[in-house]
């Protein structure tokens, strides 16, 4: 497309502050359902750029055509039989699709079918202007971008996640007219609050970065502006001798609250040091926004680097406010920790029958038992002491009673463990309270003491078994109890910490001691089984650690009771998949699969060996014999790989069974014989997998 068929659009929705959490996600949001609302308007351009800050979301579009694309269309008419007499003259319905088509009869085509031939017109129908396609295309992307909730204002009946106050469109140098959330397009946008001149006209949309930044005081590219606030952070912890404690999510929530940020440093009084280092950095982080800074040691400092959203005349008064408010803040921490140590966590367990866990499901000192019980169960099977464990499980629910957890929920553990430590319980219960939420997200710390994995997979277990008992399962994208989440992190403890239990017995357990009563706990065990398998499976599927979708099928058919046993199923099918027999072996085991059910043969007996007058069964009865002795043992100690390495070796006098033996024949004693040969074949696989499962095609 030629360059004066294209030029750049730009399009700024101006509101109150946006949620900073989402604000990159509505950013990234809106570019993208934008460029879907161009491209399936038949308007051809280049790149979306989206940018965004506190008061605006914006998109550049690089290369916008003025016009949309044409298409050609094609019209079928009446049956050339109907449309045209015997004459060869058009009939009324002939005339009456001309008319339609706005063409004289004689333009149009005949087409032919299978159905016979027909009337048809074809015509190119001319694309309309970008400028009477954009309002629309803009309104859909803002409605359809993730906003769990959108508001009201003024006596507007439009819906936006924050009030809407101005609507830049400029495509080229001119404002495409029209409205969109009720408001009129323009031409203009607005600065800084505080720096700004107020409204700023934007002459062309290439330039709006560069005026908006010079002339508004707002840095409206978001990785900019995030960028300019992660090496002002750093500038000012080296001023300090220290290193910014950070993270992703804070410097993009940050980046979401600020136009034209200026990081500086702060300090609080060294005696608060004395809390726990948690619930300084929450104070910090979650209430403030503050960077916390540590020394070389990793010690934190009382130093914080807060980031303001201005360039002050008296950055002293600003650094004093801030340091007022942290002051308040940690003091109000200080007050909260003294004043929980003067009760144990014991001592709040009876408490805990007050405080209703999930109508259904009983208070969370009936959950607290539930749990005990099962972290019992699992650490028995685990062959380790059951006492801490249980003993932990009991306290663990206590620290959600405390003042510091009622202020700091994300401390809910961990502040857990600090209480137990003073209450003069043992190491491993603490420790254990501490880590029973571990992993919180994804690719997050798994437990490191034994009694905290067994109490972390305990906890989520009966989470999970409760909500499936209610009925309250995920569905689609909706999951508002983390349960996907949950099964995650008991599926990553037991693997990747080599945790053997079995967990069809542990599923069972935590289901039967739920409160709801008629529920079908052998359904339920069967529903949640699978409920894990298929987060195994996108486990290990995200991995890219070599184990295919037909791989975790062919396991998948075991169903192991035993998270652990299938992992390492798993990696001995995968091996067994890479060698040059597999391919023969897994078809030769679905032509087994398939002979069987065709023939209904379902009986255990073994074949008779004075029935065997072909060569190739003989050979094959005898190798079936002798890989039975050789993988009996290694299947004891689940050494799957060599057995089924050993398994490989059956891949010669298998094919020469099935080359030169018929199967089916008349004989009924040597027909069944050797369906009880077959049988034999497929059941030493299935002993560990179904392999025919790792050949393509219908089973």
């Amino acid at each position: 497309m030629a360059k004066a068929d294209a030029a750049d659009f730009l399009v700024e929705i101006g509101t109150e502050e946006l949620p900073p959490k989402a604000l990159r996600s509505l950013m990234n949001a809106f570019a993208a359902t934008l460029a879907e609302g161009l491209t399936r308007n038949r308007l051809s351009h280049e790149s979306v750029a989206g940018y965004a800050s506190p008061r605006r979301l914006a998109a550049l579009v690089s290369g916008l055509a003025f016009t949309q694309e044409g298409r050609e269309t094609l019209k079928k008419g009446p049956s050339v039989s109907i449309a045209i007499d015997d004459e060869g003259n058009p009939t009324q319905a002939g005339l009456a699709f001309a008319s339609k088509c706005g063409v004289d009869f004689e333009v149009l085509a005949r087409e032919q079918t299978n159905k016979g031939e027909w009337l048809s017109y074809s015509a190119v129908e001319q694309g309309q202007a970008a400028a009477a396609l954009l309002p629309d295309i803009v309104a859909h992307a803002l409605n359809a971008l993730p906003i769990p909730r959108r508001m009201r204002w003024g006596d507007r009946d439009t819906e936006f996640v924050r009030p809407v106050h101005w609507l830049l469109m400029l495509h080229d140098r001119k404002t495409v007219p029209g409205s969109v959330l009720g408001v009129p397009s323009g031409n203009v946008t607005r600065g800084h609050r505080i720096h700004g001149p107020g409204e700023i006209k934007i002459s062309e949309p290439g330039k709006y970065l560069s005026v908006l930044e010079h002339k508004g005081f707002v840095i409206a590219d978001f990785d900019a502006r995030r960028e300019k606030i992660v090496d002002g952070v750093t500038v000012e912890a080296n001023k300090a001798n220290g290193i910014a404690v950070t993270d992703a999510a804070l410097f993009d929530e940050v980046t979401a609250l600020t136009e034209w940020p200026v990081p500086m440093t702060g300090k609080f009084d060294e005696s608060f040091l004395a809390l726990p280092e948690e619930v300084i950095v929450a104070t910090l982080t979650g209430h403030q926004r503050y960077f916390p800074v540590v020394d070389s040691k990793s010690d934190l400092l009382p130093v914080f680097i807060t980031v303001a959203n201005l360039e002050s005349k008296n950055p002293d008064k600003v650094r004093e406010g801030n340091e007022r408010v942290i002051q308040s803040r940690l003091a109000d921490a200080a007050f909260f920790w003294e004043s929980d140590l003067q009760t144990t966590l014991g001592s709040r367990v009876d408490a805990l029958e007050n405080v209703v866990y999930q109508k259904g499901l009983g208070s969370l000192h009936d959950k607290s038992i539930r749990i005990a019980a099962l972290s019992s169960l699992i650490a028995k099977q685990l062959g380790i002491d059951a006492e801490p464990v249980t003993r932990a499980a009991v306290l663990a629910k206590c620290d959600l009673l405390t003042g510091m957890v009622g202020e700091f929920p994300e401390l809910q553990g961990v502040m857990g463990r600090y209480y137990a430590e003073s209450g003069g319980e043992e190491a491993a219960v603490a420790t254990a309270i501490g880590e029973q939420y571990l992993p919180r997200f994804g690719g997050d710390f798994l437990p490191t003491s034994a009694a905290g994995q067994v109490l972390a997979v305990a906890d989520k277990l009966d989470t999970l078994a409760g909500i499936f008992v209610l009925g309250k399962k995920p569905s689609g994208n909706r999951d508002p109890f983390g349960l996907r989440r949950a099964a995650l992190g008991v599926i990553r403890i037991l693997i990747e910490k080599s945790l053997d239990i079995d967990f069809a017995e542990a599923l069972k357990a935590a289901i039967v001691q739920q409160p709801a009563s008629g529920a079908d706990h052998g359904a339920l065990r069967t529903e949640l089984y699978d409920f894990f398998v298929d987060r195994l499976r996108r486990y290990y599927l995200d991995q890219d650690a070599g184990i295919t979708a037909e791989v975790f099928a062919a396991v998948r058919a075991k169903r192991p009771a035993s998270l652990n046993d299938f992992d390492q199923r798993l990696q001995a099918v995968a091996a067994f998949s890479r060698l040059g027999a597999a391919a023969s072996l897994a078809a030769a085991n679905k032509r087994t699969a398939n002979i069987l059910r065709q023939a209904e043969y379902h009986d255990s007996g073994k074949p008779d060996p004075a029935l065997l007058d072909d060569a190739a069964e003989k050979a094959l009865y005898e190798a079936l014999n002798t890989a039975k002795r050789e993988i009996r043992p290694l299947l004891k100690k689940r050494a799957y790989t060599e057995a089924l390495m050993e398994l490989s070796s059956l891949r010669q006098p298998v094919d020469t069974f099935f080359d030169e033996v018929m199967v089916m024949t008349d004989d009924e004693a040597v027909r069944r014989n050797r369906l009880a040969l077959l049988s034999e074949l497929r059941a030493l696989f299935l002993n560990i997998a179904d392999v025919s499962r790792l050949t393509p095609g219908p089973e």
